[in-house]
This record gives structure tokens, C-alpha cells and sequence, in this order.
């Protein structure tokens, strides 16, 4: 499985991006993905993540209501619609995936959760 993120640039505060991730190789039924972000020098940072079998999304509190995450099952893709961006919001942004065993709420947002990760795609908010 592999996952390919884009959609990350420079954008003014107060700006928007839509972020993508397509998962690509063996057929692949995610039980969860997610959006984590890692700025250099600090530990990544949980943003969102959609578990399909409760049908939920959840999110950072710090991204709530400016960001939502959508999915497109028949291109095995996720977003990350970002609105409102700060620049504290600059990060490089990872999306990661879970297949197989059901994804437990209370660890979803959690790094060792996700076995598949992507490269990631830098989001730079500055005027």
C-alpha cells in the first residue's frame, strides 16, 4: 500500500488548501485514515482521522470548525479541506492509513495506530 499526499504550498493567513491522498497498489479497504502534521523539531501532531466503521470524522480541538476532512471511495482518496489557516497551521502534513483489525476511538488519534504513511507535504502559512 502506498500513500501519496500533495496539495501542500504557501498560502497567506486567513487562506485555504485542499490537501490529497490516494492510496494506491493491493486492493486496500482502510478501517481508518488520518491527517497527523509535524513541525521540525516537535513530535507529529494529530489533525483528523474518519473510521469507517462508526462513519465518523474527528478532529484536533486547534483545527476545529476550519478543517474538514472528506473522503472519495471510488478513487481511494482522502482531502484535507483547510480554511482559515494560521500560521501556527504550518507544518509538513503526513496522511496515514489503517487496514485490517477495526481502529479503537479512543486511539485514533494515535501514531502507532497507522502502520501505512506517506510522504508528507509541506503547508506554509506567512504573508
Amino acid at each position: 500500500v502506498q500513500l501519496q499526499a500533495s496539495g501542500g504550498g504557501l498560502v497567506q493567513p486567513g487562506g485555504s488548501l485542499r490537501l490529497s491522498c490516494a492510496a494506491s497498489g493491493r486492493t486496500f479497504s482502510p478501517s481508518a485514515m488520518g491527517w497527523f502534521r509535524q513541525v521540525t523539531g516537535k513530535e507529529p501532531e494529530f489533525v483528523a482521522a474518519y473510521i469507517y466503521s462508526l462513519r465518523n470524522t474527528y478532529y484536533n480541538e486547534s483545527v476545529k470548525g476550519r478543517f474538514t476532512m472528506s473522503r472519495d471511495n471510488a478513487k481511494s482518496t482522502v482531502y484535507l479541506h483547510m480554511n482559515s489557516l494560521k500560521p501556527e497551521d504550518t507544518a509538513v502534513y503526513y496522511c496515514a492509513a489503517r487496514g485490517g483489525a477495526r481502529m479503537i476511538t479512543s486511539l485514533v488519534s494515535a501514531q502507532n495506530s497507522y502502520p501505512y504513511w506517506g510522504h508528507g507535504t509541506l503547508v506554509t502559512v506567512s504573508t
